[in-house]
């Protein structure tokens, strides 16, 4: 590992992208500790530290909103917003039109997520605020409330800038990248207070071996499936051009297990707590909205279900973004090529797509029973509900942005990180 980082380091062209890559993240985590004027920080840390909903937004920010900085609205409006237009994208002929122009389409599309993220962004803002109350903010006049609004609206605006800067610049997905150093930022402060707790208290000391032990065992099975493949084989016939014959070999399609990446995870956590988030804004004191708090608080069992639920959806929804089965079926055809035992055309799409959508369960199944089930357990027994669910995103998250690294040190005949 160590040589392939000397030899990727001795790239020029891979240097400035690594580079580049961490100036982003450097910056972005000075915003991280960047003050909001008008907020009084006495009063708020210990209020998001008691509200479930909240913590998970202060995981996904780093600590960003416990401190109500400049990126306290982080890059979770954005990650909604970007679900949304997505799902509208399939219901709207005018945004699928959009889509199916090609980059410039996709660039329209874009623009209106940003500023969707950002309208977004000014009204978690303000929902939060008065959610935790007046004793919140210096003062409670609507100039004040407008100020803060305007500034995270403004830090959400910086980080979409900056993840997408990274994303065409540096190397690896610039959102997940964020999230990424995001978890990394909160999970050292987690593991510092567990330290303590275990100093206090030191019967508690047997948490430390079944935690490694549970995320050992979460990051083996991430790896292993994320590395999964269903090799199709796939023969080519002989043909005769001019004086040369072509064709005649044999080759594979890798249909990858998990073809979405841990985007499902991200989209799923995200997608459940925006309806609380509203509820907790308009109606935290109504009778309705205490009941759903308390249905819904992270580790429940209604909460571990819907957050399934959506990993399940999200997953084929990305699967059948990324692979077309018809497209390859038709390249196949086109090339000379078939699947043995299978007639081309039609019945290899079908077949194609019947062997993705297996696969794509199995994936499916996986990420929503590693991401609800240890989160249900360490719950109950009163240990950090978004410990299992960090790992698994962390593990993606690295797992993608090594494999985008591999593909430029295999252009150079380097041999990557994954074999």
């Amino acid at each position: 590992m160590l040589e392939i980082l000397r030899n990727a380091w001795k790239i020029q062209e891979l240097r400035k992208k690594i580079l580049y890559t961490l100036l982003m993240l450097f910056i972005y985590r000075i915003g991280s500790f960047v003050p909001v004027p008008g907020i009084s920080h006495a009063h708020l840390s210990s209020a998001i530290a008691g509200n479930s909903l909240l913590y998970m937004l202060d995981m996904f920010n780093g600590g960003a909103l416990s401190n109500y900085t400049l990126f306290a609205a982080g890059i979770t409006p954005y990650i909604t917003a970007s679900i949304v237009f997505q799902l509208l994208t399939m219901a709207i002929p005018r945004l699928e039109a959009l889509q199916k122009e090609g980059e410039e389409g996709r660039k329209k599309i874009a623009q209106y997520t940003r500023y969707a993220g950002i309208v977004m962004a000014l009204i978690q803002a303000v929902g939060i605020l008065l959610t935790l109350g007046p004793t919140a903010v210096t003062s409670t006049a609507w100039y004040n409330y407008a100020t803060i609004g305007i500034v995270l609206a403004a830090g959400t605006a910086i980080c979409m800038w900056i993840g997408e800067r990274i994303t065409e610049n540096g190397i690896g997905n610039g959102i997940s990248l964020l999230i990424f150093i995001n978890i990394v930022a909160k999970m050292s402060s987690t593991i510092f207070l567990g330290i303590k707790g275990i100093i206090d208290d030191p019967s508690l000391v047997w948490v430390v071996p079944v935690t490694l032990v549970g995320a050992l065992i979460i990051i083996v099975a991430i790896v292993f499936v994320d590395m999964g493949q269903r090799r199709i084989p796939v023969q080519y016939a002989k043909r005769v051009v001019g004086r040369k014959l072509y064709g005649g070999q044999s080759t594979h399609i890798p249909l990858k297990v998990n073809n979405a990446g841990v985007m499902p995870i991200i989209f799923a956590m995200t997608i459940v707590s925006f309806p609380g988030m509203l509820i907790s804004m308009f109606f935290s004191t109504s009778r309705f909205g205490q009941a759903y708090a308390q249905a819904m608080a992270n580790g429940s069992l209604l909460y571990g279900i819907i957050t399934a639920l959506f990993i399940i959806f999200f997953t084929y929804f990305y699967s059948t973004v990324s692979f077309n089965p018809i497209e390859i079926s038709k390249n196949i055809q086109q090339n000379g090529g078939f699947i043995p035992g299978i007639r081309p055309g039609k019945t290899t799409s079908d077949y194609l797509a019947r062997i993705s959508s297996r696969i794509t369960l199995f994936a499916a199944l996986f990420f929503a029973v590693l991401a609800t089930i240890p989160m249900i357990i360490t719950a109950q027994t009163g240990a950090n509900p978004m410990g299992a669910t960090s790992v698994i995103i962390l593990v993606g998250v690295a797992l993608e942005t090594s494999k985008q690294l591999e593909s430029h040190l295999l252009m150079r005949h380097y041999k990557g990180f994954l074999k």
